[in-house]
């Protein structure tokens, strides 16, 4: 997706959900205070129906099958964290919590 000048925006939102993928823990998504306006709306509604729907799909399945027992919880949590995420990245951040 970086090889082309139109695919940089949607290789920079694959390289923050890999960034949230590798260390989940201690992160949270949140809606940036200069979201975009309507650039982000396009191109939100453009990553859903390219490929958005399916990896958030994979993700809230793997959430589910996670969420079984009792050890895959906190794993299953963090696959749901993804799957919103995965659904409209434009315009969300990835931030460490506080407290």
């Amino acid at each position: 997706m970086m090889i082309t000048i139109i695919g940089i925006p949607f290789g920079i939102q694959t390289f923050k959900m890999a960034g949230l993928a590798l260390l989940p823990f201690g992160k949270e998504v949140r809606t940036s205070p200069q979201s975009g306006g309507c650039l982000s709306v396009f191109m939100n509604i453009l990553w859903f129906f390219v490929g958005g729907i399916w990896i958030s799909l994979s993700h809230l399945v793997f959430g589910i099958v996670l969420c079984i027992t009792i050890i895959g919880i906190p794993f299953g949590r963090q696959h749901f964290k993804l799957a919103a995420l995965a659904l409209a990245p434009f315009g969300k951040t990835v931030v460490d919590k506080k407290g």
